[in-house]
This record gives structure tokens, sequence and C-alpha cells, in this order.
């Protein structure tokens, strides 16, 4: 599945949506709707937060606690949150799988201790992708994630995994042929 929203964003400005701690992949992305990517984007998170898939913006971000995207390894669900306008999601816990296929396809994730308690749904985050720096710009408050490796950071400039190793191996074929 080819990504149509997306790409990198130095600063991500947006809604916040909260979820809870332990949101797996199965939520995320039901098994009933993998068949389909149009139910499977109408049912993205709904038995979590029931308005979600009829209500997410392009821009917004999820906050959320402990373990996010755990259970199956499903590819799916960072790709549908990216395609459902998500630019980023800050949890005070990734699933190690979730965290790798996020930034493979472009979608920044930062990891702070007790960051969901900060956090209302419909609260106004702005996030500094290289600083890592996470301001609510409801009540004012100002957070300093773990920063994003470097090698993580280059990937998600680059719009991607694929996207980075293709325009790498184009430039590589340009030189070759001097």
């Amino acid at each position: 599945m080819e990504l149509k929203k997306g790409g990198y964003k130095e600063q991500v400005i947006g809604k916040v949506w909260l979820f809870p701690d332990n949101v797996d992949t199965d939520v995320i992305t039901p098994g009933k709707y993998l068949d389909d990517v149009k139910a499977t984007l109408a049912h993205t998170c709904d038995t979590v937060i029931k308005e979600f898939p009829s209500e997410v913006k392009e821009g917004d971000v999820i906050v959320a606690g402990r373990n996010f995207g755990c259970g199956s390894s499903r590819e799916t669900a960072p790709i549908i949150l990216r395609e459902k306008g998500i630019n980023a999601v800050v949890a005070e816990s990734f699933a190690r799988i979730f965290y790798r296929s996020s930034f493979a396809i472009g979608l920044p994730l930062f990891e702070l201790d007790g960051i969901s308690k900060e956090f209302n749904t419909g609260d106004e985050i702005e996030i500094n992708v290289s600083t890592a720096e996470i301001k609510n710009k409801t009540t004012g408050k100002t957070f300093k994630a773990s920063l994003i490796p470097e090698l993580l950071l280059d990937i998600l400039k680059g719009g991607g995994l694929e996207k980075k190793l293709l325009k790498e191996l184009k430039e590589k074929g340009k030189e070759m042929k001097k």
C-alpha cells in the first residue's frame, strides 16, 4: 500500500487523541477488516474510541500510555494510522515491532514516561521532531521526550525506509554512470 498522507515535518502541530495502555495492533487494525482497506480505515481503533475513525483529521497526534502497538506484528497498523492522518505518536512506551514498522514508513514516535497524564483528547500539541520537545499548547506545559536516534531521524527525513533507500540507489546509479 502506497502512503497517500504523511511526509516529513520538522514541526508537528495537531489535535490530541488520548489512548490508554496496551493498545494492540488488533485494535488499531481489526483482523476482520484487513482484506478491505476502506473497511479497515472505517474501523481503525473504534473499539477504544468510537468516534476516532470518523473524526480523526490530517495532522492529529496520538498520545498513549504504555505498550502502544503491542500484539501481533501487523505492519498495517502504522500504515493505517498514517493514512488516517496521524502525524506522530507519543507514548510512555511502544512494542518494539510497532516501533520499527512506524519508522520504516516514516511515522515519528516519541517515548516519555507519564506523558499520558499530561494530555486530554482535544488538547493541541506541538512537537519538534529533531529536538523531541513536546508542548501541550492547551496547558502551556513543555516536555522533553527521548531523542530519536540519528539513523531513524534520517529515515524519517527520507520519507521512510523504502523511499530513502530507493533515492540512495538512484543516486549511486547516477554516480556509477559517470
